[in-house]
């Protein structure tokens, strides 16, 4: 209840703080991102999604918008606001992909990604967004990536749940998303060098 309290206090103090313009313009941007599925519905059954679908990619597209916005911008380095950018766009493709599809076969395997979400969130906090910080966060997040696919070949192997597309194809998918938090651990790192924060 305290967290959820903090969590609703500091969005208050993000819209407070935030130009209208710019909450605007990220409503905007993610308006036009939601009509791309929206369109290829109307072309092709490949894509059938329902109004909670539209509502939880627009509800996650902003709230990357407002993220980075908040956080990203408060540096006058490039460096520091790309990094941000790469990792909220690996956490991103990973929730999109892992959502829709399932990373390993479908089933409840998939819902152990939510720990690499936990450690970037946590140590995102805990650092208070400060380069070094962010840094280790990402690296431990890449870490807990590549670990996840190893814990469920574990628990879950191949005759008890189907990994699709094969147990090669899930850790090459792994070590993608893993590349991404790296990239940005040392930008993060980079950036940590010339501006503490």
């Amino acid at each position: 209840m305290v967290c959820a309290g903090r969590v609703a206090g500091l969005v208050a103090l993000i819209v407070k703080n935030m130009k209208a313009k710019n909450i605007i313009r990220i409503a905007l941007v993610t308006i036009v991102i939601l009509l791309v599925p929206l369109v290829a519905m109307q072309f092709t059954d490949e894509v059938q999604w329902d109004l909670t679908d539209f509502i939880i990619m627009g509800a996650i597209l902003f709230g990357i918008g407002l993220a980075y916005e908040l956080i990203a911008k408060r540096s006058n380095q490039a460096v520091y606001r790309f990094a941000f950018g790469v990792g909220l766009l690996g956490a991103f493709l990973l929730f999109w992909i892992n959502g829709a599809v399932g990373i390993i076969g479908d089933g409840p395997v998939n819902m152990l990604y939510g720990a690499v979400f936990l450690v970037g969130l946590i140590g995102s906090v805990v650092s208070r967004f400060k380069p070094r910080g962010m840094a280790i966060t990402l690296f431990a997040a890449a870490v807990t990536q590549m670990l996840i696919p190893i814990m469920a070949l574990i628990i879950w192997p191949p005759p008890v749940i189907s990994w699709s597309p094969s147990v090669f194809g899930v850790f090459v998918l792994n070590a993608f998303f893993a590349l991404l938090l790296v990239v940005s651990a040392l930008l993060f790192r980079r950036a940590g060098v010339t501006d503490p924060m």
